[in-house]
């Protein structure tokens, strides 16, 4: 690298910026669902082939996941790429700026992967917000030689050590007898009244769950007609705790509510699996603390330490990677209005001037960062003998 690594890197992403910048809006243009991103996922794989990436599309058997390698180093640093939108409100979780951001360190990196023994590696990686696309490539095996993972999600504000909850992803299925809701209505089964007095059972729950503990849920569908006793039911539910342990428990104790609307029905009650289980982040201590610093450099404040711990921002499946190779998932602060993640106003705020800043940033402080680890020779060790461990598992 050169005298300045800092400039070198910023220098790149700077010269990219109209293509990153032009990567976001029309991903953010283009909202697609998870598992459905076919644009989102060919246009951020055709930037990256155009830089020099080999790209090898359709990864662990997602239409719509990639793997785009560049250099041959022994240090190999993944950048996830996250492009699946939102029902209805489209792009309200900022995943045009993941994506550009990703885009943009890959490119940067490239650039000095020879210099500092990198394999550059960007993962185009589907369905977080369900689904979880990471959590199918991690055991599809894709992620077995990182070093160190990261990637960058925008928010109102920036949080250096992000902390995420454990989450299941459930369905509650009711089966009931329709019938003649006038005529006949001691013939029926209700299957609504089942979801209902499950519902009524999570409410009373909610005072005896523990710290950390979060339950909601919607109603998918509750018949067809008034006139017709509903014979079947569906719930949509989010289980969410601190930690993996946690979330165990509190799947428990829900699952005793939803089998209470079955008893009380009469109805048969099936609880199905809809994602995989996001596990809480464990961020790479000394990774986080790099990215610390750079921001810092970048020029934005990060909220502090103790705001850190307090809150969780949602859930992840890059919970699930940072539990096997270090990582980071900081978020990225962009001007919101006031809006939070997950209301349309923040989807607007996604394509903004602030939005754009946070794309160019974020893709210069996950290349300092993995920068850093390449040259410092205690951590680079470190991620390099993790991976190869990891290989080495059958």
């Amino acid at each position: 690298m050169t005298s300045s690594p800092a400039d070198a890197l910023d220098g790149v992403v700077t010269a990219a910026a109209s293509d990153l910048l032009a990567l976001s809006h029309a991903i953010h243009a283009r909202p697609e669902l998870a598992f459905e991103e076919t644009f989102a996922s060919a246009a951020t794989a055709d930037l990256l082939a155009a830089g020099g990436f080999e790209v090898d599309r359709g990864v662990a058997g997602l239409p719509t996941a990639f793997d785009a390698r560049f250099g041959s180093g022994d240090l190999v640093i993944a950048l996830c790429a996250e492009y699946d939108a939102l029902p209805e409100i489209g792009h309200a979780c900022g995943h045009n700026v993941i994506a550009a951001s990703a885009v943009g360190a890959g490119l940067a990196l490239a650039s000095v992967a020879d210099e500092l023994g990198l394999t550059v590696r960007v993962l185009g990686t589907p369905a977080e917000e369900t689904g979880g696309g990471k959590v199918v490539m991690l055991e599809a095996g894709l992620f077995d030689d990182v070093g160190a993972a990261m990637m960058v999600h925008p928010g109102p504000f920036d949080i250096v050590a992000a902390r995420s909850l454990a989450l299941a992803d459930i369905a509650v299925r009711y089966t009931g007898r329709e019938a003649h809701a006038s005529a006949a209505p001691e013939w029926g089964i209700n299957a609504a009244d089942a979801a209902t007095v499950a519902q009524v059972s999570i409410g009373l729950l909610r005072q005896h769950l523990r710290p950390g503990q979060q339950v909601h849920g919607i109603v998918g569908h509750a018949g067809t007609a008034p006139n017709i006793v509903p014979g079947s039911a569906e719930l949509l539910y989010y289980l969410r705790a601190d930690t993996a342990d946690e979330l165990a428990d509190l799947d428990r104790r829900a699952r005793g509510c939803f089998e209470a609307g079955a008893v009380a029905t009469g109805c048969t009650h099936d609880v199905v699996t809809v994602s995989p289980t996001y596990t809480e982040l464990t961020p790479d201590p000394w990774l986080v603390e790099r990215y610390r610093d750079v921001v810092g450099d970048l020029g934005r404040t990060a909220a502090p330490r103790e705001f850190e711990t307090s809150r969780p921002f949602g859930s992840t499946d890059m919970g699930n990677v940072t539990a096997r190779v270090p990582g980071i998932h900081p978020v990225i602060g962009l001007d919101s209005q006031g809006s939070v993640t997950h209301q349309p106003q923040f989807a607007a705020a996604c394509v903004t001037e602030s939005a754009d800043r946070a794309v160019v940033d974020g893709a210069r402080a996950l290349a300092r960062v993995a920068a850093l680890a390449a040259t410092d020779t205690h951590h680079r060790d470190r991620l390099v003998a993790a991976a190869h461990e990891r290989t080495r598992r059958p």
